[in-house]
């Protein structure tokens, strides 16, 4: 391959220079604007992403089918994405390699016409990412068999078959049946790309037909062989295995998405073969090579002007590729997840405010991070709201539950939370995020046998381990766990008793909480602002009285406007010894003056109500939506 490469190097000096920038600007882009620990997090959305564990309990299961090692591989190369600049260098040698096999192959057919087509694998690596969708085992069994008919194809051309001559056909087929097995064995029904390629190697460059019907067949005959016989694997299994025509990809919703790359990943260099294959047979019975030596050289025939129009030519298609497939919806989407699981809180906003759209469960995480950090009273209507964005609409979907379970560890609803990760853990399998969310919860409920299973489990994986065994440590001296402030605040606010649906939480259940713990903020600040929404006013001013519990040092500026609601509709308030800033009722006074200058038409005050006043609760109340509204 290093002899490729300088020949390579030697016919288009600018080769070497333009491949290593390319793959610069690559991997910078999958670093920086990508960022791959988004697609390791999954947001609640990729359900495929693989969980890996040390130890050869894990690995011995991978080894019992066919395609088993390389979704092993796939599985411990994808752990690095839990960094984003080492997952961008794992996905940046994936393309090259790609990059370099492809052009492998088409240099050994005399195709060197056909060098474009090596940018396309990463080009379409670089679609899938920007969708935020994981398809790296498939890609990576691609790759596996593009290798394999490197090998192939570099002991073909090592002269090793010419040095049996007398049995130089069987020695050929032995080893390709030998490497045809080997890759079964370790990539499944993606051997079949291998088979077909090595077919049409025989066809174009050797023009051994025969041999290349003889490898067709084997298509068939070692997956039966191997997989249904040998192995014992349904048949299906064994002619479909980590292909993107697998029943595993098709009937799975988030492996779905933006398959149809990888079945233009796989089709690529056959298609691109054939099509050579045809040009040839055209050209030869039209004799174009002979015509062509009479056409008087044309502007495109100079070479340096070749050079100069194709070395920019892949950063040119690279960039419309990026740009038109970066979806920043799905981007800030997963940010806002990813931030809210780090309580990184600060970045959770800053996401939430960037994303273009009404999602609720956006909302929902910005309502957790502005609490955390002491602005729901504040900043509550600088976001889209609605009544369902701080406990989500009661539907039984797995994304509902990935988003819920944190907010009902918070609130100490310990047991839906418990509920809400076993039904994620049976959706996306045993990623350490939610084996640590069952440890915790079952630490709190004091059920510390069960955690300690979901510990040991932790103390096997990649970055989780220090964490697990930490806890271990603790769960060995139970007293210890007393230490843990949070542990603690969580086991006294804790619910022992469901109000209501498993699916919906009620007005009910956050006075129980209240009961349980009148200390429970997130419980108090989550119940006033689901009043504020409803417009449910006469509950919200009957529990003012609960700021005392938690030392407010002034009343939330939305609370106030909506007591200067209640008390411009005549309504009388109890403030309990506290008092109205001269601020909030000096925004009061300007928003009815403006609302009054256009005579009460909340129309055509619209715009000007929204420009200075669209962040606040005045302006909910009046047009039912917040300021925020995109």
């Amino acid at each position: 391959m290093i002899n490729l490469t300088r020949k390579l190097s030697s016919q288009n000096p600018g080769g070497p220079v333009r491949t290593f920038i390319f793959f610069i600007f690559f991997y910078l882009y999958l670093w920086l604007e990508v960022d791959l620990r988004l697609i390791y997090h999954s947001g609640g959305v990729i359900p495929n992403f693989p969980a890996f564990f040390r130890g050869w309990e894990f690995c011995r299961q991978f080894m019992t089918y066919p395609g088993g090692p390389a979704e092993y591989l796939s599985a411990l190369l994808s752990q690095f994405f839990y960094y984003a600049w080492a997952g961008a260098f794992v996905v940046t040698l994936q393309a090259w390699l790609m990059f370099i096999s492809t052009g492998y192959f088409f240099k050994a057919i005399d195709a060197t016409r056909m060098y474009w087509v090596r940018f396309v694998p990463p080009m379409l690596l670089l679609v899938t990412y920007n969708q935020y969708t994981y398809h790296f085992a498939t890609t990576m069994a691609w790759l596996i068999a593009m290798l394999f008919v490197c090998l192939y194809l570099s002991t073909e051309r090592s002269g090793i078959f010419d040095a049996q001559k007398n049995t130089t056909g069987l020695f050929r087929l032995a080893v390709f049946l030998v490497l045809s097995i080997i890759l079964y064995m370790i990539t499944g029904a993606v051997q079949l790309l291998f088979v077909v390629l090595c077919a049409i190697y025989e066809l174009v460059s050797k023009r051994r037909w025969q041999t290349a019907i003889l490898y067709l067949l084997s298509a068939s005959g070692i997956p039966y062989i191997i997989g249904v016989l040998v192995f014992d694997v349904s048949i299906i299994d064994a002619f479909s295995k980590l292909m993107p025509y697998s029943w595993q990809v098709l009937f799975d919703k988030g492996s779905r998405r933006m398959v149809t790359m990888v079945y233009i990943l796989y089709l690529l260099v056959p298609l691109a073969s054939l099509m050579l294959v045809s040009c040839r047979a055209i050209a030869g019975s039209l004799k174009f090579s002979k015509s062509r030596k009479k056409i008087p050289p044309r502007f495109f025939q100079n070479k340096k002007l070749r050079r100069i129009i194709k070395s920019p030519a892949p950063f040119i298609i690279a960039g419309a590729v990026v740009i038109f497939s970066h979806n920043n919806n799905i981007k800030t989407f997963f940010e806002v997840d990813y931030y809210a699981f780090h309580k990184m809180w600060p970045e959770t906003l800053e996401s939430a405010h960037r994303h273009p759209t009404n999602n609720f469960y956006v909302v929902h995480s910005a309502n957790r991070a502005l609490y955390h950090t002491g602005r729901l009273g504040y900043d509550m209507f600088s976001y889209p709201q609605y009544p369902d964005t701080f406990f989500l609409p009661p539907k039984k979907t797995t994304e509902g539950y990935w988003q819920k379970f944190d907010t009902y560890i918070d609130l100490g609803l310990i047991s839906r939370a418990e509920h809400a990760l076993t039904i994620s853990l049976d959706e996306f399998g045993e990623r350490p995020m939610i084996l640590k969310r069952l440890a915790l919860v079952n630490i709190i409920k004091g059920n510390l046998d069960t955690a300690g299973i979901y510990l040991e489990a932790l103390s096997k994986t990649l970055f989780d381990a220090h964490w697990a065994n930490d806890y271990l440590n603790r769960l060995e001296q139970a007293q210890s766990l007393v230490i843990n402030d949070r542990i603690q605040y969580l086991q006294l606010s804790m619910s022992k008793k469901d109000y209501g649906s498993l699916y919906f939480i009620n007005e009910e259940l956050m006075f129980h909480l209240l009961k349980k713990n009148r200390k429970n903020k997130m419980a108090f600040e989550y119940l006033m602002a689901r009043y504020l929404l409803d417009a449910k006013l006469d509950e919200f001013i009957q529990n003012l009285y609960r700021l005392d519990d938690f030392n407010y040092s002034e009343i939330p500026p939305l609370y106030e406007e909506a007591i200067l609601y209640m008390l411009n509709g005549g309504k009388a308030v109890n403030l309990h010894g506290r008092r109205i800033s001269a601020d909030s009722q000096q925004r009061f006074t300007d928003f009815i003056n403006i609302y009054s200058r256009y005579k009460g038409n909340k129309h055509a005050a619209f715009k000007e109500l929204k420009n200075k006043y669209g962040d606040s609760y005045l302006f909910y109340s009046l047009y039912g939506f917040s300021g925020a509204e995109k």
